[in-house]
């Protein structure tokens, strides 16, 4: 209905009494009674201060009034339907399967406590959720939306779309800062057990920076492990100072369990701060994981520090 409480009900019946020069046919045309039809233009008529037809016992012609707003009437008409006709199109689009990849231990604290609220949302579509601490192919294992910790794509074929941003600190229990001392410079890790998300060797080398400056540490642990969850576990049992994603760690930090450490300066990873979703060009044009992508980035994108993530 417009503001001038015109409806398409209305401009139905004055543009087919306009094309039939009678409101007998167009009532037939409509299937709806002629008293309908007339009611019709009368309340249209109305609602315009307008006339826009004049009568005679035979026929039905249309007035001045009547032949300019006629155009406007067909185009108004096209309009709705033409909409009406995205909306099934996008109800139809809104449907089938996503299969998507993520870390086990963001996909399971981060992303999967998401997915319901988004399911509840779109009744028509299916979430395929595959958590694996590994680089999963796309192509060969038919994966829609793989969400992986880089700000860039790991080959030309696909196409990324940042999500959410990464944070990282470095924690211990006050039980092991009380044995072993706190570190008050980042040289000082050197003489600790330091643990964090361990692939290989290099992983050993800790990056801090504060502003513009920047310094590596060369540090060593008893413990490593492929998982955050086992380094926070270590770091809360006291073996040790942790290289922790924040939505780990943020309740034991928040509870007390552990304090963080260097609380100045800011780790950096060789995975960047970005979680992005990577997908093959043809896959990210689908509506369904448009629609999931937009969901993700108001949910999870420049979020607290809660919201961050692990390498994929």
């Amino acid at each position: 209905m417009s503001p001038t409480g015109v409806s398409t009900d209305l401009l139905a019946a004055f543009v087919q009494v306009a094309d039939e020069s009678s409101v007998t046919a167009a009532a037939a045309k409509l299937g709806a009674s002629k008293a309908v039809v007339s009611k019709r233009i009368a309340q249209l008529e109305a609602a315009l201060r307008a006339t826009l037809f004049s009568r005679t016992t035979r026929r039905v012609a249309l007035t001045a009034a009547g032949e300019a707003y006629l155009e406007f009437a067909r185009r108004a008409l096209a309009e709705v339907a033409q909409g009406e006709e995205r909306l099934r199109d996008l109800r139809a689009e809104l449907s089938g399967s996503i299969r998507m990849t993520a870390s086990v231990s963001w996909g399971q604290r981060v992303l999967a406590p998401c997915l319901p609220e988004f399911l509840l949302r779109h009744p028509g579509i299916e979430i395929e959720l595959l958590l694996a601490d590994r680089i999963m192919d796309i192509a060969y294992e038919r994966i829609d939306l793989a969400l992986r910790w880089t700000s860039t794509p790991s080959t030309p074929e696909v196409v990324s779309v940042p999500v959410a941003t990464v944070a990282w600190v470095i924690a211990a229990a006050p039980a092991y800062l009380d044995t072993a001392g706190t570190p008050s410079a980042p040289k000082d890790l050197a003489a600790h057990h330091c643990m964090g998300y361990w692939r290989e060797s290099s992983d050993d080398g800790w990056v801090l920076t504060r502003g513009t400056r920047r310094q590596q540490v060369r540090v060593k642990s008893r413990f490593h492990a492929n998982n955050p969850e086992s380094v926070a576990e270590a770091a809360l049992a006291a073996l040790g100072i942790g290289l922790l994603p924040t939505y780990v760690c943020a309740e034991a930090l928040s509870s007390g369990r552990l304090v963080q450490v260097l609380p100045a300066w800011t780790p950096q990873t060789r995975f960047g701060q970005q979680i992005t979703a990577v997908a093959a060009p043809e896959r990210m044009r689908l509506v369904r994981n448009q629609v999931l992508l937009s969901f993700l980035r108001q949910r999870l994108g420049d979020g607290p520090a809660g919201l961050t993530a692990t390498p994929p």
